[in-house]
């Protein structure tokens, strides 16, 4: 099966009341680990790419190259989407022109009139392609590729205004962050997320900041309409640990412990590990 756009995967997880993982990938590891996590747990799944992490990997037609070879050496069958996230206006362009099958185009920092006029444009652009589109409306807070947002709450009429456009799943801020929530997080606004919803027709949301949301925010929010869930820091997170383990352990000191390919293989296999669990929590397990 050749990659996908995230259109259908995400109405089916809207209908469904689940959602679909958007794992954000950053390496070789992170891509096959996903996508084996996916086809093991029969899944769908979105590969998230920040425009930063594009960069790290030398481009986004290299990214489109090695998810393309991994994912058909891999023989994945199950609906796959490479997907850019928090792209910026040229950005979200390059990638339509690159290969990718999905795209978000941020414009929730510009002034409101005009996120609607480059959402629209790029709409037109993503669909004459092929490609399904997400946009945004308020802010996710903290920090991505050198946005900065404290998490404001979108306004429903705007995420309304959007929605008309022809978006495909629409990003809306509701008190979710990206990185580890601190402790005196106020949790996500469901008043503000059943407003939304309400006023978009049934549009799939979609919940950035996925990563140390309690499990009952997380359930509660797909069942308001939340239909994709950005996942990027808890892997990394989880990555970091299991590799500090087979170090501290001095495991890369025995016999050819060093080799990159054992080395990275506890991170890897913690990475595969999570996503599954992860794809159980989001109720898209089985759902491919």
């Amino acid at each position: 099966m050749a990659l996908v756009s995230a259109t259908e995967m995400l109405n089916k997880a809207h209908a469904g009341h689940y959602a679909v993982g958007a794992f954000n990938i950053n390496n070789l590891e992170w891509t096959k680990m996903i996508l084996l996590a996916a086809e093991e747990a029969k899944s769908p799944v979105m590969l998230g790419v920040s425009e930063g992490a594009a960069k790290y990997m030398c481009g986004f037609k290299t990214v489109v190259a090695m998810v393309k070879e991994i994912h058909d050496s891999l023989g994945i069958t199950v609906p796959v989407a490479l997907h850019l996230d928090h792209g910026s206006y040229e950005g979200a362009k390059a990638c339509i022109e690159a290969g990718f099958t999905s795209v978000m185009f941020d414009g929730s920092h510009y002034p409101f009139e005009e996120n609607v006029a480059k959402s629209k444009e790029m709409i037109e652009l993503a669909h004459a392609k092929g490609v399904s589109i997400e946009c945004e409306v308020g802010g996710i807070g903290g920090e991505e590729d050198g946005t900065v947002s404290n998490g404001e709450l979108a306004d429903p009429q705007e995420c309304k205004t959007i929605c008309e456009l022809g978006v495909d799943f629409l990003a809306a801020g509701i008190g979710n962050i990206h990185g580890k929530y601190p402790a005196n997080w106020a949790g996500l606004n469901f008043d503000r997320l059943a407003e939304i919803q309400n006023v978009t027709n049934g549009k799939p949301l979609v919940l950035h900041g996925g990563s140390g949301i309690p499990a009952d925010q997380i359930a509660k929010a797909i069942d308001l309409g939340v239909s994709k869930i950005n996942v990027n820091t808890e892997l990394q997170l989880e990555f970091a640990a299991a590799t500090r383990k087979y170090i501290e352990a001095g495991k890369d000191l025995e016999g050819k412990g060093y080799d990159p390919r054992k080395l990275l293989k506890p991170g890897a296999d913690a990475i595969k590990d999570k996503v599954i669990a992860m794809m159980k929590q989001f109720g898209s397990y089985n759902q491919a």
